[in-house]
């Protein structure tokens, strides 16, 4: 799949937004994607994580025997991407704010995990659920997500594999730009916002 077919599943999902975004880092941002809608086709949601499992290195493709995510927008990736791989899928969510393994999940000491978004944006979410992942016993070797939307800058600590990269401008509240802060601002996401690292 090239970049712009793996948009087009996006624009066909109308999961591309344009105005003018809240997004849980805090940042706003011009473009959204609402992997929600990109996912909620179950065919689609299993041909877009086929294709970036193909495109894990082959050391990591072997060597995970789990894929964890974070809960909320993770989990139907996390699903998709472990039934690729062949392998366990299980979520971390934030019962007290932060992440942690529940509804019986374990992971055994030094297991080999994928950690699976649907979209990075910082990468302060996925460092959440890595060290959550790391706390519960298991190593993290790698992390992948649908869409990049940093370009390529965020560090969530390990490899971070994306079946999109896109480098769409993020600001601050205070420094809009003019043309961005004539729209009114909405919060499509599905957790609260947090102050951006």
């Amino acid at each position: 799949m090239t970049d712009e077919e793996v948009l087009a599943e996006f624009r066909t999902a109308r999961a591309l937004l344009e105005g003018h975004f809240i997004l849980s880092s805090g940042l706003r941002s011009p473009t959204y994607l609402q992997c929600a809608r990109v996912l909620m086709d179950p065919k689609r949601a299993q041909r877009l994580c086929a294709e970036l499992a193909s495109r894990l290195p082959p050391p990591v493709h072997a060597g995970v025997s789990a894929v964890v995510s974070p809960a909320m927008g993770g989990v139907i990736a996390g699903y998709e991407m472990a039934r690729a791989l062949g392998v366990d899928s299980m979520f971390v969510e934030r019962p007290e704010g932060r992440f942690e393994l529940r509804r019986g999940f374990a992971l055994e000491p030094g297991q080999k995990v994928l950690m699976m978004e649907d979209v990075v944006t910082t990468g302060l979410s996925s460092r959440e659920a890595i060290k959550a992942i790391e706390e519960a016993g298991g190593r993290v070797i790698a992390a992948a997500c649908l869409v990049d939307r940093s370009g390529g800058k965020a560090d969530v600590g390990v490899p971070l594999i994306a079946l999109l990269k896109l480098d769409v401008p993020t600001y601050e509240p205070e420094s809009l730009p003019p043309e961005l802060a004539a729209i009114p601002a909405t919060k499509p996401g599905s957790r609260a916002t947090v102050a951006a690292v």
